[in-house]
């Protein structure tokens, strides 16, 4: 079993000055934290891994493919393989848990 503090990861993630910490790779699997500022640009490009995004603070909405929502804390959200996907309008700052499957590369 592996277990990880939210506030623990933060901290991690602030201490290294980026944007993406990652904490977690298995065989099939990996896992990290992304954290944007409000009114920070993503430059996220596609990933060629399926992933899972748990909005856990925070405010902004995704596009992803020709689709826009809005997101906040709770709000999980599936992107494929290879789809263009970003975050926009970032209101409040934002952390969000991502899911690889399969790991990230």
């Amino acid at each position: 079993m592996k277990v990880f503090r939210l506030d623990d990861l933060e901290a991690e993630r602030a201490a290294n000055n980026g944007a993406y910490l990652s904490f977690l790779r298995e065989r099939n699997m990996s896992a990290g934290l992304y954290a944007l500022q409000a009114g920070e640009l993503d430059p996220q490009t596609p990933h060629q891994q399926d992933e899972i995004y748990l909005v856990v603070s925070g405010r902004a909405a995704i596009t992803v493919g020709e689709e826009t929502t809005t997101v906040a804390r709770g709000s999980v959200v599936y992107v494929p393989a290879g789809v263009p996907h970003r975050f926009h309008h970032v209101t409040e700052d934002l952390r969000v848990m991502v899911v690889f499957s399969p790991p990230e590369a």
